[in-house]
Parts: C-alpha cells; structure tokens; sequence
C-alpha cells in the first residue's frame, strides 16, 4: 500500500468517525464505542476489499458483509453513506421514528446492508449460510462479518465456525473486534474468551492477530486469506473502544451512550484537527 493509499484511508476512516458522531447525537442514543474501534476495519472493507457498486446494492455477484455486532450500526451506516449508498446527510436521522437508518441494520430499508442483524451470535450464522450458498452457486464472492468479543461469549458462533471449517468455506473471513470492552465491563472479567486466536485455530480456520487500526496490518491479513485454501480465514483485530475521541477511548460507559451537545461539539472537533493533519 502506497503512502498515498494509506492517507485517503485514514482520511476516511476520520470521516466515518465523524459521521458515526453526528449520527449517535442526532439519534441521542446509539453505540459509539464499538463503531468507533471497528471504523478502521469499515473503511479498508468498503473502501479497498469489497466488490460493491452503490448503484447496484444487490447485485448478485458483489461481496458481501454481515454486521454481526449489530448494535455498531451507525459505523456500518457512516460507511455505507461516504461509499455512495445513501446521502451523508442522512446519518443524523439515526433512529428516528420515520428513518429508514433505525438502530439496528435493515436489510429491507438500507441500501447496502446485506442482512439485518442485531441478535447477537446469529449474523455469523447467516453469514456462513452465505458463504456455502455462494459455493453452492460457483460464484466468486466472498462474504466478510464483523463480531464483537463480547459477542463471541455466545454459543451460536461456534456453532457458525463449526461449520464454515466443516464445508471448508475459504470465501469466508470472520473479523473479531477485540477491543477488550462490553456493556457490563472488561471481557476478560465479564466471560473471558480469551486465547481467541488459538480457539479459532483448534477449530480449524487459519487465524491471526492484527493491530485493526494498522492499515497495513489489515491489508496483508486480507491478502492472506484469499491465498488460504479448503478452510475460512479468521482476523483478530486488537482495538481501542472509542478510537480518536479522547473521553470515549477505553471507557465501557461508551457502549451504548450518546454524546451530549457538549461532548459533540469536543468529539467533532477532535475529528476535525485529525482530519486537518491528515489533509495537510
């Protein structure tokens, strides 16, 4: 990846940011922290990885992406909209009782979004259906979900790995935001699933662990998995809960909290000052 690659990304990613702020404030309710940590992972996905047309949300051959942590909606919005999906201008209706952007992804409502999700545990699930039913078909697709460590305390995901390594999906790439935080606290405290590499190896997927906000980092995990053959590929990326907003970096309180008028206005501004620095 060129310098010049790596800044439009982070250019962007700080855009997704932004939009995730705008879209929690004017929701005054929502899941920052996790959007937060994961907009790094969105932006290489949506903006460098995936076969997607924004004038064609279903086109039968593009890519696809679950959004298992569902509740992260707004960083999945923020990115779809700065993709060319739906207008930017949208995000801030976030939730509201006449949105189509409700707080979980619809797949029925929101241009680009694959499969509703918000159940945790369940949209690696039907990832995986994706995956063996784009086998099934002969495409080239493949099909990327996104969970949270919390998330993967839930039965059902190892189920889901049980069989993508049973019917050898390797158009599958399972992606673990490991950014250490869940509602209740600390994920190591709360139900540790820790060693998360190791586990997702013994059960059969060539795993790895990555810095997810390493642009770098996340291209070579990619590249990698589309050389893996006869098994899915899984990508453990180590995060910051609340990335690029001081108040909101490493603080649980941030899981599903909106910012205020007064901590919108220091989060917008610290975007902007990265943005600037990064545009300068």
């Amino acid at each position: 990846m060129t310098n010049t690659e790596k800044n439009q990304l982070q250019r962007t990613a700080c855009k997704i940011r932004m939009g995730i702020i705008e879209a929690t404030h004017g929701a005054k309710a929502g899941h920052p922290g996790g959007s937060l940590s994961a907009a790094d992972m969105f932006t290489y996905l949506y903006f460098k990885e995936m076969n997607v047309d924004p004038s064609n949300p279903k086109w039968e051959d593009r890519d696809r992406f679950v959004l298992s942590k569902g509740h992260t909606a707004p960083g999945l919005y923020a990115a779809l909209a700065n993709r060319g999906f739906f207008p930017v201008e949208d995000l801030p209706t976030l939730r509201h009782i006449d949105s189509y952007l409700q707080g979980h992804p619809n797949m029925n409502t929101v241009p680009g979004v694959d499969m509703s999700t918000g159940s945790l545990g369940q949209g690696i699930s039907v990832a995986a259906g994706m995956a063996l039913g784009l086998k099934h078909q002969g495409k080239t697709a493949r099909v990327y979900t996104l969970l949270g460590d919390g998330e993967i305390q839930e039965g059902q995901v190892w189920e889901a790995c049980m069989l993508a390594v049973h019917y050898k999906l390797d158009n599958f790439v399972v992606i673990v935001d490991n950014n250490g935080l869940q509602i209740d606290g600390a994920v190591d405290k709360v139900m540790s699933p820790y060693p998360i590499v190791d586990k997702l190896t013994a059960f059969g997927f060539h795993a790895e662990h990555i810095d997810g906000h390493n642009f770098d980092q996340i291209e070579a995990a990619m590249e990698k998995a589309k050389t893996v053959k006869g098994k899915p590929a899984a990508i453990v990326m180590k995060t910051v809960k609340g990335k690029n907003v001081s108040f909101m970096e490493n603080n649980a309180g941030w899981h599903g909290k909106a910012p205020n008028d007064v901590e919108y206005e220091q989060a917008m501004n610290e975007l902007k000052t990265i943005l600037a620095r990064l545009e300068g």
